[in-house]
């Protein structure tokens, strides 16, 4: 017996829910994206939006090629210009019952072999990097007395380069820092556990914030790389007390959120290892009990949808007026929850990182 045509349409409809295309079509197209952004520079970029299409095709494969060939190193773009020679080769001609072609094809695939070879061998070291910096990260909730304390970070590529870190100084005082290192991957790792480890030396010498800001920024501006430098938000708090002082060295300003409204805190000054003798100055802020403070990197701010839209500070400042009354896991969680639901399918471009504050007594 044939299968109805209402059975038919109802299989079809479960298939569609099984295999979501649409999602599909638009991971194709990022990865296009990408792909695009990645082997063609802003120049030829700008080049090619200037030609008809004819000329486009061509000059993108060309471009394209060329990009390719210099990502290779010596050895293989020797082999890959041997497979592009072996295709000349007339067809009569054979090597051991192998046509040239087919050899050409067998080099193309050699290389191509290598070099997913010598990604993996990177995946694996920069799953072992990831490892060794969440054993680095604090706990989700750090225990302060008379604070409730939520922190959270996420990286865009197997390791990141935002710092987040708690502190205890002793004497009822802790630290909590949050920072953004000016780059992604394995450098901006790399710079990040540097200064993870200089703060957690130094930080207990250093009671005016303003000399340890100053500290750091000498330090990593003499012993750092060009066009490296990191924000940093560097906070200090007291059991049994509402005062809060901090020094922020570029990064996005800290938000007070009470029950009159959210306050943005002030800007500060250059990042660390920015500007040779940087000084920095001290802030403070007195929460009452209720009141939170919320800070994070800009890649909160910075996530993007899939039509290339920010998620922006005006959503961020709607979602925290909701929860601001809830406890400090809340408010957190429920940020996340709206920037993933806002990113929806579209890939991380940066890595995202929230501090969490509120009194609690």
């Amino acid at each position: 017996m044939e299968p109805s045509m209402k059975t038919i349409f109802r299989e079809i409809n479960q298939l569609r829910n099984r295999f979501p295309w649409q999602n599909y079509k638009r991971w194709f197209l990022q990865d296009l994206r990408e792909f695009y952004l990645f082997y063609l520079d802003d120049s030829s970029r700008q080049q090619l939006s200037s030609m008809s299409w004819l000329l486009r095709s061509f000059y993108f494969l060309i471009w394209l090629l060329r990009s390719l060939f210099y990502k290779l190193n010596p050895l293989r773009r020797a082999l890959f210009v041997l497979s592009l020679l072996l295709f000349w080769v007339p067809e009569s001609f054979f090597l051991n019952n192998i046509s040239a072609d087919t050899l050409g094809v067998l080099v193309l695939l050699l290389i191509l072999m290598l070099e997913l070879k010598d990604k993996l061998l990177a995946h694996d070291e920069l799953a072992t990097g990831r490892a060794v910096q969440n054993a680095l990260l604090p706990e989700e909730k750090p225990l302060v007395p008379g604070w409730e304390v939520w922190i959270f970070s996420r990286s865009a590529n197997e390791v990141g380069g935002d710092l987040i870190d708690v502190l205890n100084l002793g004497d009822g005082q802790h630290a909590l820092a949050i920072g953004d290192v000016a780059g992604k991957g394995l450098g901006a790792a790399l710079f990040m556990a540097r200064l993870q480890a200089t703060l957690r030396a130094i930080a207990a010498k250093y009671r005016p914030l303003a000399d340890l800001g100053g500290e750091l920024n000498a330090i990593f501006f003499r012993d750092g790389l060009p066009d490296r430098f990191v924000s940093l938000l560097y906070l200090t708090l007291k059991s049994g007390s509402g005062r809060i002082r901090f020094f922020n060295a570029g990064h996005m300003p800290p938000l007070y959120c009470r029950a009159a409204g959210i306050e943005e805190g002030p800007k500060g000054e250059p990042a660390v290892g920015l500007v040779a003798d940087t000084r920095y100055r001290e802030h403070g802020v007195d929460l009452d009990v209720g009141d939170l403070l919320f800070a994070y990197s800009d890649g909160l701010i910075e996530a993007r949808n899939m039509d290339g839209e920010f998620f922006g500070e005006e959503r961020l400042y709607r979602t925290l007026r909701s929860v601001c009354p809830d406890s400090a896991e809340a408010v957190g969680r429920a940020c996340l929850a709206e920037v993933d639901a806002f990113s929806g399918d579209s890939r991380m471009t940066d890595d995202l990182s929230m501090l969490v504050l509120k009194r609690c007594g």
